[in-house]
């Protein structure tokens, strides 16, 4: 196996985890308009940024960032230190440094082996706007308001394990996408020798490799902090648990994602788990998945859908071909396979 396909589903109660672009007073949660009606959603940079500081919380240490430009008519750039064989969170997430023409800096990226999908709720909700005044010890009141709504979220994921420790190079003639490590950042590449890592060739490209080792502590990391995630706007007021209620994961060969159509919602009756959607697109792609499919399913959470896909999908449960259990003990189950060294061949490329 390559990929770790993923779906989660967040289940926000009188919340507003994630705060688009106020007005005067207000401020206004992120909505996206489908048919005319409105469906709240968080964005998936802020569920990669919730993960990044869950990663922390369990001890990594974070990539430093600096600012570039001051003034809100100039250009202005936030910059990691793009270095990916010294800090996980740049090997996992990515990022993108521009160089500078000034220093003949060379322009350096990572793209993110985790993808993450924008958290969509599964019907329309429309958002209640909360009136608010502050009059403590001053003569006129100051008036506010924010948004704040109940809806599940869903969205989808992929982990590339084979990507995680992995960075390519320009061959000698300096061709190939700017992707990873440039012949500029040849103290990296010198570190990440000093860690112990190999040569490789990866998709088609010349690579460095970091040891087995640190991928899969990169790679249960991760998954870690999943399992533990927490953050998210308005805690103050809106307090609520950030841990996944819903997730769902199969290892799989290929960059695809069979769970799209297995989790929606329809409008008036909710959040919907389809076991015999599930059941057939593990069909339609047999021999490209590994069972068991990992279903982690928080105690309490939509009970009634959850009698219905475990009757759907009996045979399946019967066999071991699919497990249920708590979101968290899945994830951090998983995780310590990985760190174990039991799943070492899922980072093995198939299409090298």
């Amino acid at each position: 196996m390559a990929y770790l396909a993923g779906k989660m589903v967040l289940s926000v109660r009188a919340g507003a985890p994630n705060n688009g672009k106020g007005e005067a007073t207000t401020a206004r949660v992120k909505r996206a308009r489908v048919r005319g009606a409105s469906y709240p959603y968080i964005s998936a940079q802020a569920v990669r940024r919730w993960t990044r500081e869950s990663m922390v919380e369990l001890g990594a240490v974070p990539s430093p960032v600096t600012r570039i430009g001051k003034s809100q008519n100039k250009a202005q750039k936030a910059n990691t230190a793009a270095d990916p064989v010294r800090y996980a969170d740049d090997d996992l997430f990515g990022y993108m440094k521009a160089g500078s023409s000034k220093d003949n800096a060379a322009t350096t990226l990572r793209d993110s082996p985790f993808m993450m999908g924008t958290l969509m709720a599964v019907e329309p909700a429309f958002p209640t706007e909360d009136y608010g005044v502050m009059a403590r010890g001053v003569i006129e009141p100051v008036l506010h308001g924010h948004e704040f709504y109940t809806a599940d979220l869903a969205a989808p994921f992929l982990l590339d394990l084979p990507h995680i420790g992995t960075f390519t190079l320009p061959d000698d003639a300096g061709v190939g996408r700017p992707n990873y490590l440039t012949k500029e950042q040849a103290l990296q590449v010198a570190e990440a020798a000093a860690l112990g890592a190999t040569t490789a060739t990866f998709r088609d490209r010349p690579a460095v490799r970091l040891p087995i080792e640190e991928r899969r502590k990169r790679a249960a990391l991760l998954l870690e902090a999943l399992a533990q995630l927490s953050g998210g706007a308005k805690q103050a007021l809106h307090y609520g648990d950030r841990v996944p209620d819903l997730v769902i994961l199969v290892p799989f060969k290929g960059g695809i994602n069979p769970l799209a159509h297995c989790v929606d919602g329809e409008p008036g009756v909710g959040l919907r788990v389809r076991g015999d959607v599930l059941r057939k697109e593990l069909e339609a792609w047999a021999g490209e998945w590994e069972a068991p499919v990992r279903i982690g399913w928080r105690p309490g959470f939509r009970d009634e859908v959850r009698h219905a896909f475990e009757k759907q999908c009996a045979r399946e449960l019967e066999a071991g071909t699919m497990v249920i259990e708590h979101p968290r003990t899945v994830l951090r189950g998983l995780a310590s396979e990985i760190r174990d060294g039991k799943l070492d061949d899922w980072f093995d490329d198939p299409r090298r």
